[in-house]
């Protein structure tokens, strides 16, 4: 079974080895029909402590590393 991958603003990383992602969604409304966004938080691994707040950034699932963390950063998106 492949891993879970997302795409995420890094909104913290006050902690070590750890930042957490905000990663945003639209979907569209069943009774209204208008597209709504909603955003979840996700606490992932960053082994070299180098992302600051505001970098794009790919997650991957994998196994628990702590209680929270169960993704780690996979690379860091370029900037436009």
């Amino acid at each position: 079974m492949p891993r879970r991958s997302l795409n995420g603003v890094v909104c913290s990383d006050s902690s070590s080895k750890t930042i957490v992602v905000k990663v945003e969604r639209t979907f569209k409304h069943p009774m209204y029909k208008k597209f709504i966004k909603r955003s979840k938080k996700y606490h992932a691994h960053d082994e070299s402590d180098s992302l600051k707040v505001g970098d794009k950034v790919n997650i991957e699932e994998t196994k628990p590393i702590s209680k929270l963390k169960t993704w780690i950063v996979v690379n860091k998106e370029k900037k436009v």
